[in-house]
């Protein structure tokens, strides 16, 4: 299985687009969103990702299919100075388990070096499960949780848990 991180092209942006729709689809059932008059989530800031530095858009392909996406910006999600935040990540349920979203999890915090936040949803236990491993096993224990932080609500009025840690300025790529 070969699994790429390919960066998002302008051209490209509506199948971004489409994939934020089941994303967002997926997600409501945490966050509580509703569609608005076209039947669409929306996401207000994906045009920013071609206009703004320091945010960045990949899709994750498995065996050159669409199998996901990550988009990371600098903009922090919490008042603690960071460099880089997961604005979104998303593997579809036919990847996953498999590896996927370790290997693109590793690859984009092995891409961008130092201080990373990473807000989750708590009742996404799938996400829950899922960061706690990835996070754990990327750092080798050396992260900060804060759990409920009232400055990552949702639109749900839940207050998301955050992540704080760094990524090695050299990260080895053979342990990946």
């Amino acid at each position: 299985m070969k699994i790429e991180l390919v960066p998002v092209d302008v051209s490209e942006k509506e199948i971004l687009r489409n994939l934020l729709e089941k994303y967002d689809y997926e997600f409501s059932q945490y966050d509580q969103r509703d569609v608005n008059h076209l039947g669409l989530y929306g996401y207000d800031y994906l045009d920013y990702y071609w206009t703004e530095e320091g945010r960045h858009a990949f899709f994750i392909k498995v065996d050159d299919k669409l199998a996901g996406f990550a988009m990371i910006n600098t903009l922090p999600e919490v008042s603690e100075k960071t460099d880089y935040s997961v604005a979104e990540f998303f593997v579809m349920h036919k990847y996953r388990g498999r590896g996927v979203g370790r290997y693109a999890a590793f690859k984009i915090f092995d891409m961008f070096h130092g201080k990373w936040q990473l807000k989750r949803h708590p009742k996404n236990l799938g996400s829950v499960h899922f960061w706690n491993k990835i996070i754990s096993e990327y750092t080798g224990g050396d992260f900060v949780c804060i759990p409920g932080h009232p400055d990552a609500e949702y639109d749900d009025g839940s207050f998301g848990d955050v992540f704080i840690f760094q990524s090695p300025s050299r990260a080895p790529q053979a342990q990946r």
